[in-house]
């Protein structure tokens, strides 16, 4: 678990499972061969084969006001296509918990798109029933993010996602669909992040002058800082994802937003940098 106090605000990290390895399926550039010379990636983020390390967690924001977890990784439970994601048993419940977080405290639940690992906890299983997780939490997804989806459904890539996770919150009636910067409270807001989906967003934090973005999945992986032409498989539209993550860095480089990647691996926040030769890198110091 890490934390970082943004002002009055607290942000914590629950992990459900970090892994090296097992990346290339997502992003094929990026092989040992060719991430060894990213020399600024390890330990951290890389380990000594060149194998890229990356994390599935969840972010709960504190306002003491309010507590909203960011992304629901990938639940227990779930029939998916991926072997290693298919039917999981983690402690994930129990977790939120022991950081203070009962699944009943949490008032919002913010996906930044509905892809598998970002939607899984929002529903667990009740007596063979797919049950909302967060039962007195609004959900909140961007609306066009939940257009392009139900439009064309997701189940033969992954699985069920959207019938075992998505839809069992509309039909609980806690689900609601809002504008790709909205505003939950004064200090989390949305912010556009298109190309991984299309109705993908990050989110920002302010608080007594101090700030932080979530990136959600417009940067999977620290690595794509520095190669920002790395696009991952699971973008809908590369082109306009690899221009939304360049301007997010040119945007932060050298500034004081801490950057919290919602696949970075511990420790998973740093500040953007610029690096001599071209592109960026995540000083994580």
């Amino acid at each position: 678990m890490n934390q970082w106090q943004v002002g009055d605000v607290r942000i914590t990290r629950i992990v459900e499972m970090e892994v090296a390895g097992g990346s290339q399926f997502i992003l094929p550039d990026a092989t040992p061969e060719a991430c060894l010379p990213l020399e600024w990636l390890a330990p951290h983020f890389m380990n000594e084969a060149g194998d890229l390390i990356m994390s599935i967690h969840a972010l709960i924001v504190d306002t003491g006001e309010r507590r909203i977890i960011v992304d629901t990784c990938i639940g227990n439970d779930k029939e998916r296509n991926i072997p290693a994601w298919s039917h999981l048993q983690t402690a994930f419940l129990d977790d939120i918990a022991a950081a203070g977080y009962p699944r009943d405290s949490i008032d919002t639940v913010l996906c930044t798109h509905l892809h598998v690992d970002h939607v899984g906890w929002n529903t667990m299983l009740v007596d063979g029933e797919w049950r909302p997780t967060f039962p007195n939490a609004r959900y909140l997804v961007a609306e066009s993010e939940w257009a392009f989806w139900d439009a064309q459904g997701d189940d033969a890539v992954y699985g069920p996602v959207l019938t075992d996770s998505v839809r069992p919150v509309v039909d609980a009636g806690l689900m609601n669909f809002v504008a790709c910067d909205h505003v939950l409270c004064d200090e989390v807001r949305l912010r556009p992040t298109p190309g991984h989906t299309p109705g993908h967003v990050s989110v920002e934090i302010a608080s007594t002058g101090q700030q932080a973005l979530i990136t959600g999945d417009c940067i999977h992986h620290p690595c794509q800082m520095t190669r920002t032409e790395w696009c991952s498989t699971a973008d809908t539209d590369q082109a306009q994802g690899r221009a939304t993550r360049e301007a997010l860095l040119e945007r932060h480089a050298g500034d004081d937003t801490l950057i919290i990647g919602t696949h970075f691996a511990t420790p998973s926040a740093g500040h953007v940098k610029r690096l001599d030769g071209g592109g960026y890198w995540l000083d994580v110091g």
